[in-house]
């Protein structure tokens, strides 16, 4: 078990710590219910240091990463983030990413913890077969992450960094001086709600959270980091997307450009042209129970598919989930049944975006 740079800290804050992707992570500090609401209400911060961070450089970096991804990098301006997936020769998903343009010749990619082994591989195995001059660098280690969201977020990281933060678009990135440590800041996160990702040298990170905590930032752990993320209807890897789902039936065609030179490219355009024969899709239960990752999802009392990811929300006071639903069903207003401990609780389909409705 890895442990991030915070590791103490999240013990002195009564983190409950658990195994997560290969790193010992905290679960929660006061409670899930008490911080979801922080971050829905107010500000919470969350230690996501074990997400790999890495950087490429060099005058290919942008060539060889634009063959990785289906999004068009040049739509990408320095200093801002586009959010796309890799993806492999059957169109599948290989990972999410996050890629921020630092310059001209370097990009930061952010990508998830489980994969990190998988997919510097990836990474590794395409520069060697294309033979194109890109410096990799896997920063995880020697970096900290810290997520900061909430409606309060913004004003609250600007007052405590002196920055004008709030003049950062929606993923735009800034460097910012704190107590000479030079912050990367980038307007992204997890949650559905607004706020910054601060990535700092790893010997900076005890500071940087014992500041966040004592502005007022509520500690937060992956179980609310779960929750906020399943009620904006955001993708796990592993449970949304894997290597055998391609974006077009994860409602991911938005970042598929016209571009045909990346890897999977064929597989891509055939789904995007002839359809897919199942689509992501949101299911709210209309009573009470508490849906999970793996229960059956039933129309007319039959079977036809499983919750990729399913959680009690507190904020909608509702039980919901997502599922891949065949394209007839896929449809908002569908009556259907979740089978929660062999009892098939009433329930709808509807859109992935389940704090705006629908």
């Amino acid at each position: 078990m890895q442990r991030t740079a915070l590791y103490e800290a999240h013990l002195k804050a009564g983190g409950r710590m658990v195994p997560f992707a290969g790193w010992e992570m905290p679960v929660q500090y006061a409670g899930i219910l008490q911080e979801v609401q922080a971050v829905r209400q107010r500000w919470g911060v969350f230690d996501v240091s074990h997400m790999a961070r890495a950087y490429f450089r060099g005058a290919d970096a942008r060539a060889f990463l634009s063959r990785l991804v289906p999004s068009d990098l040049g739509k990408v301006a320095p200093m801002t983030g586009q959010y796309t997936v890799l993806t492999n020769e059957r169109g599948g998903v290989v990972d999410d990413i996050i890629l921020y343009e630092r310059a001209p010749d370097e990009y930061l990619m952010v990508f998830n913890a489980a994969n990190r082994q998988k997919d510097l591989d990836w990474f590794h195995r395409w520069r060697g077969e294309w033979g194109m001059g890109v410096q990799i660098d896997d920063q995880t280690e020697q970096t900290v992450m810290l997520a900061v969201q909430g409606p309060e977020a913004t004003a609250r990281l600007s007052a405590l960094l002196g920055a004008p933060l709030g003049e950062t678009p929606r993923f735009g990135a800034t460097f910012v001086e704190w107590q000479g440590i030079r912050l990367f800041a980038a307007r992204t996160g997890y949650t559905g709600e607004d706020g910054f990702e601060l990535i700092a040298p790893a010997e900076a990170g005890m500071r940087l959270w014992d500041a966040l905590l004592t502005a007022g930032a509520t500690p937060c752990g992956l179980g609310a980091r779960d929750v906020l993320r399943t009620e904006a209807g955001l993708h796990l890897y592993g449970h949304e997307l894997t290597d055998d789902t391609n974006p077009i039936e994860a409602g991911l065609g938005w970042l598929v450009s016209e571009r045909i030179d990346y890897i999977g490219a064929e597989a891509i355009a055939q789904a995007k042209q002839h359809g897919v024969a199942r689509k992501l899709m949101g299911i709210r239960l209309l009573e009470r129970g508490v849906p999970r990752e793996g229960y059956p999802v039933c129309i007319d009392g039959a079977p036809v598919s499983t919750l990729t990811s399913g959680v009690y929300s507190p904020t909608l006071e509702q039980g919901i989930g997502m599922a891949y639903l065949p394209t007839e069903y896929a449809k908002i207003g569908t009556p259907c049944a979740v089978e929660i401990r062999g009892k098939a609780i009433p329930a709808v389909v509807s859109t992935r975006r389940f704090l705006k409705g629908g």
